[in-house]
């Protein structure tokens, strides 16, 4: 479980996220969604102990994450390409993240070849650096870096951008399974409301980093939340 209490984050006494409270039980897909500045990635970098909070606590399974550790070893993410390491080749870069969790390079070549569909043999065997490969090729092989180790917890920030139509479908019926099949908790931030709802099975919506909604997913999802920003648009003025 994931809980957040009295969670805060400030820059020059201006508070790009404030959250009272929010729990996230073990096992549950979870969906981040908010307009641009709205404090998704603020939340999910105070989570993953890259920055400090101004107040509160983030705690995942029940240790308190800026300060221990021991959370590590059962949660992996992927933000963004500032996590891979542009001077290996993906498969070093796999082998990598492997030692770290405790795996060898059978064990990691074993996990990597259930995915040659979602590579679409652009990524294994190819001799080319990670800083090399497209945006859409390196997203794909970070987020099955992050699947190394059979983590307990996955975070991925706006995991379908720069992803093809059919990688996109891919990758929501890999992160399904994760949830239903393997009793991973997943959270995802994304603006594409769709492929969220499609994934998750509950919906935060932040704006200027409070929480304004809280939704179980069900069919009517989607368009409660295209109404919930439509409502947000500037009015068009017309030119006379």
């Amino acid at each position: 479980m994931i809980y957040t209490k009295d969670i805060s984050k400030s820059y020059n006494n201006t508070v790009v996220l404030k959250i009272d409270e929010l729990t996230i039980p073990r096992g549950q897909s979870f969906g981040l969604v908010g307009n641009n500045g709205a404090g998704k990635t603020t939340y999910f970098s105070l989570l993953l102990d890259l920055i400090k909070p101004t107040t509160g606590t983030i705690s995942n399974n029940e240790i308190v994450v800026d300060k221990s550790e021991d959370w590590k070893p059962f949660t992996s993410s992927f933000i963004d390409e500032s996590f891979l390491i542009g001077y290996l080749t993906p498969e070093e870069y796999f082998y990598f993240i492997g030692d770290l969790r405790g795996q060898n390079k059978a064990d990691v070549d074993a996990l990597t070849s259930k995915f040659e569909d979602f590579f679409n043999d652009e990524i294994i065997g190819k001799k080319k650096y990670l800083r090399d490969l497209s945006k859409g090729n390196q997203k794909k092989a970070g987020i099955v870096a992050a699947l190394i180790g059979n983590p307990e917890v996955i975070i991925l920030d706006e995991p379908f951008a720069n992803l093809d139509p059919t990688t996109q479908i891919r990758l929501k019926q890999i992160l399904k399974d994760l949830a239903e099949k393997q009793g991973v908790t997943i959270l995802i931030s994304s603006h594409d409301l769709m492929h969220v709802t499609d994934v998750c099975e509950r919906i935060v919506v932040l704006e200027k980093g409070e929480i304004v909604k809280d939704l179980e997913t069900n069919p009517t999802t989607l368009k409660e939340l295209e109404a919930h920003f439509a409502g947000r648009m500037e009015p068009v003025e017309e030119e006379e």
